[in-house]
């Protein structure tokens, strides 16, 4: 048997000692896993009715241009709950929004109805809104926060379609021991909840992959006594981003900085989320007063800034924040360094050239200009360099 790379591990409650990832006893080393990454698919947009619409700016011009072409283009649709009194009370929005089409509002001829389909923005606090007692609906604002009308209510109007059945994650060459050898060997069907995880080449866990539960097995072609099982997952299967990231990790904490620089934005997130899982919590903090030095020759986007920030205070594969509100947390102390501290920004031309001129849809992250001003506010003195 080769070195595994996936440890499985008993996950029943009850019948099991406590271990790291809650109760566990290993249950089989694993050399392999197929079907075990998958991206999530692309939102659909979804058909939406702005009921009782009064619509202006932009939005009446995208309903003119879809009566004649039969849609329209629209883009980030902003709806503003009322409250009772007219007061805005947060807000929901759509994204890639194209105007389909209207009709005469039923319950008052002067309005329209108005059918749109776009996908509901990630950075949506809550689901679908629902229309506050006694409101007067909704205000409805564009990317800009620009007026664009106004409707009575919202309603969801598209139908879930079937989902597509998803294939088991195969775990290749396993090498069952304790509970699982013996309930292959007596033959038993139901094998039990697991949780499968990913180990590097010295055995030390990475990180949990994958749980669901243990449906079938075959001997394995990787040698005697090996076996494939199959699983059944129940929560999200690892992003494909992880396979790549993960082989960074398999000699352990990779020992050389700015090894998170081949990866794209998806692998750059991922690398924080291990960065994050194997931080070191009891190491102290930095005196005040320190200077970190920050290498900016691949901060091409938001998660390349904090990979790299990462490493400028706690090391190669170092965790120092993944995104602002943990970055605000890390700030604090206890992370590695302790404000006020001192920034010297290396190339931070290519930061400026990336941050800001990248197209996004949705909700911009922060600008060159913001990210150094959120920080300045927090007591770190930036140098650019």
């Amino acid at each position: 048997m080769g070195a595994p790379k996936y440890v499985l591990l008993s996950y029943d409650e009850g019948t099991e000692p406590i271990g790291v990832y809650g109760p566990e006893r290993t249950w089989a080393l694993c050399e392999d896993a197929a079907d075990l990454f998958a991206d999530p698919p692309p939102p659909m947009p979804e058909r939406y009715e702005l009921l009782g619409c009064a619509p202006g700016g932009e939005l009446r011009t995208a309903l003119a241009r879809a009566r004649a072409d039969g849609s329209a283009p629209l883009g980030r649709l902003t709806l503003e709950p009322l409250d009772k009194g007219g007061r805005g009370e947060g807000e929901w929005c759509l994204e890639d929004v194209r105007v389909i089409g209207d009709r005469p509002c039923a319950h008052d001829m002067s309005l329209r109805d108005v059918t749109v389909e776009g996908r509901p923005s990630g950075d949506n606090l809550y689901g679908q809104p629902q229309r506050p007692p006694l409101s007067p609906g909704y205000r409805l604002l564009g990317a800009d926060g620009e007026p664009w009308g106004g409707c009575r209510d919202l309603t969801h109007v598209q139908e879930d379609g079937p989902e597509a059945p998803e294939p088991p994650v195969r775990l290749l060459g396993c090498s069952p021991r304790g509970a699982l050898r013996a309930a292959l060997d007596g033959g038993e069907e139901d094998l039990g909840h697991a949780l499968v995880v990913r180990v590097d080449l010295s055995g030390r866990p990475l990180q949990p992959t994958a749980e669901g539960e243990l449906r079938a097995w075959i001997p394995s072609a990787r040698g005697p006594g090996l076996v494939d099982l199959a699983l059944d997952p129940w929560s999200e299967r690892p992003p494909l981003a992880a396979r790549e990231v993960w082989d960074l990790w398999d000699e352990g904490r990779p020992a050389e900085p700015g090894r998170w620089a081949a990866c794209d934005i998806d692998g750059r997130r991922l690398w924080l989320e291990t960065a994050l899982a194997h931080h070191t919590h009891d190491t102290p903090n930095r005196p005040p007063s320190t200077t970190y030095h920050l290498d900016g020759n691949h901060i091409t986007d938001l998660p390349g800034f904090f990979c790299a920030l990462g490493e400028a205070v706690n090391g190669p594969a170092g965790y120092f924040g993944r995104d602002l509100h943990a970055l605000n947390d890390c700030l604090r102390g206890h992370w590695g360094a302790r404000t006020p501290f001192t920034l010297v920004w290396h190339a931070a031309a290519v930061a400026r050239t990336h941050l800001d001129g990248t197209p996004h849809t949705g909700r911009r992250p922060p600008t060159f200009d913001q990210l150094l001003a959120f920080l300045a506010e927090r007591h770190v003195d930036i140098r650019l360099a």
